[in-house]
């Protein structure tokens, strides 16, 4: 593997807070963080401050044309899976970008931590900062990288591990192959899960414990392994009352308190939030390429309940229902000049749920052959999002899964093999990942791991198709760090 050269540096230089100017300066001029104070603060910026969420979904198959007369030169471009050559808020680069600035703030806390000589008084503060590197590497890599295949992981084009501040302004790097970082991240994975506290005035901020196992779970759920993530979920529990998103409750508020509502820290269900700059608030009402109707019907309709019943989730329309949206995405406007009218629009997110969590370990359940279990489980869910369900007569049967899901051949082709059973019941479990977190990108995950083909079509143009294996599913890597000597993906 060749060695390439990345200016990472670069990317830490656009300092966002008072704690990332010491980020900004010459190495021998920096602020020193050598307090437990100073740690904590600059943990708070050990998180992307991007999302990913708008790009991953206008890639998925979530997603339609809605023939608006208005097209966004960014979106167009991810729904034809090209590489996006804006750079600015909600793309790529700029997700890219934020990852790394994560890391290197996660880096520096550990590194400090080190120097203090690793007191166990700072163990939560080492245990979020591992699981915050691993994190964002983990997205970089479910990005910019072929999809973990064992057989492959050692020979494909993983992306940069970095595990030490930057401390000269360009550095050379080696791309790390996907099984390299697939192990450094299950390295920070396992030893941060033992560190990690609930210790936090704001705990739904951070790595807490729970959000640090959903994300465990996630994973080793691409990995493929199952007694893993059945056993970071345990705590879940079957039929997790309390736990899981309240829809019956959310469904009747009215959709302007429906935004605020979704991304509360308060919900038990959401275990890890932030606060990115993005507008993905907004690509209900700006983005041609969204949930059209025919894409709601074929996700949401009654049809697809296997209670015969409609579901849970409220839909509306900001352009005569050309584009529908649940209501999820609550934006934050800061003014940098209230006169001029100009600012920065931050919006709540939800990164972590124990709603993900507990599909992640149905799904483990299905793959360890206890059908049983999981369908119990999966029952429970879907009654949790179904209108007027009643679980005295509301049953879910093996049956019915094997008839709402049949085995279509060479539909889902991940690395590993499933009987015809388990490729149902997955099924079953994909669709109500993909309607559970419509607009929050997470499908694009399960077609990326499942190697799903995809077909979008844009009016008065041939459909376009993201074959499997398609080199595509791996983004381009963005032209600032290309343009330094990072080996692009091939084409």
């Amino acid at each position: 593997m060749k060695n390439i050269k990345i200016a990472l540096s670069l990317l830490v230089l656009l300092g966002i807070s008072s704690c990332d100017d010491f980020l900004s300066e010459v190495p021998d001029n920096r602020t020193q963080i050598d307090t437990p104070d100073k740690i904590k603060e600059l943990l708070v910026n050990a998180y992307p401050l991007a999302s990913y969420m708008d790009l991953a979904e206008t890639m998925s198959d979530n997603v339609g044309d809605a023939e608006l007369s208005s097209v966004s030169r960014k979106n167009q471009q991810s729904y034809n899976w090209e590489m996006q050559t804006e750079i600015d808020i909600d793309t790529e680069a700029n997700y890219w970008n934020a990852c790394y600035r994560a890391i290197a703030h996660a880096n520096q806390a550990l590194q400090s931590i080190e120097q203090l000589g690793n007191p166990a008084s700072l163990n939560s503060q080492k245990g979020e900062a591992l699981m915050a590197r691993a994190y964002a590497h983990f997205m970089l890599v479910t990005f910019w990288s072929n999809r973990y295949n064992p057989a492959t992981a050692d020979t494909d084009l993983g992306i940069p591990y970095v595990k030490v501040p930057e401390t000269e302004l360009l550095k050379n790097y080696k791309r790390n192959t996907v099984k390299e970082v697939f192990d450094f991240i299950e390295n920070d994975l396992e030893e941060g899960l033992g560190l990690v506290t609930n210790d936090y005035s704001e705990p739904k901020f951070h790595f807490n414990k729970e959000a640090s196992k959903a994300f465990a779970s996630r994973f080793y759920l691409i990995k493929g392994d199952w007694d893993k993530v059945l056993e970071v979920s345990e705590g879940l529990g079957s039929k997790p009352v309390g736990k899981l998103k309240d829809y019956v409750t959310l469904s009747g508020l009215a959709p302007d308190i429906q935004f605020i509502e979704y991304g509360k820290s308060s919900y038990s269900t959401n275990l890890l939030i932030a606060s990115p700059n993005s507008l993905i608030g907004r690509s209900a009402s700006s983005s041609n390429f969204y949930l059209t109707s025919d894409k709601q019907a074929e996700l949401f309709s009654s049809a697809t309940n296997p209670f015969n019943k409609t579901y849970l989730f409220k839909f509306y329309s900001y352009n005569s229902s050309r584009t529908l949206f649940t209501p999820k995405f609550e934006e934050y406007f800061k003014y940098t000049n209230i006169s001029a009218g100009i600012g920065e629009a931050y919006c709540g997110i939800v990164l972590l749920s124990n709603d993900e969590f507990y599909l992640n370990r149905i799904e483990a359940l299905i793959m360890k052959d206890r059908i049983a279990e999981a369908n119990t489980e999966l029952e429970y869910f879907i009654g949790t999002r179904t209108t007027s369900y009643n679980a005295t007569t509301d049953k879910l049967t093996e049956a019915k899964i094997v008839s709402m899901y049949p085995v279509i051949a060479d539909e889902l082709t991940p690395f590993y093999t499933m009987t015809a059973l388990q490729t149902s019941y997955v099924k079953a479990v994909a669709q109500a990942r993909r309607r559970d977190f419509v607009h929050e990108g997470l499908r694009w995950l399960d077609v990326k791991r499942f190697n799903i083909v995809v077909n979008h079509t844009t009016f008065g143009l041939p459909v376009n198709t993201l074959v499997k294996d398609d080199k595509r599913r791996a983004l381009q890597i963005p032209l600032s760090a290309s343009n330094y000597g990072v080996e692009k993906n091939p084409r």
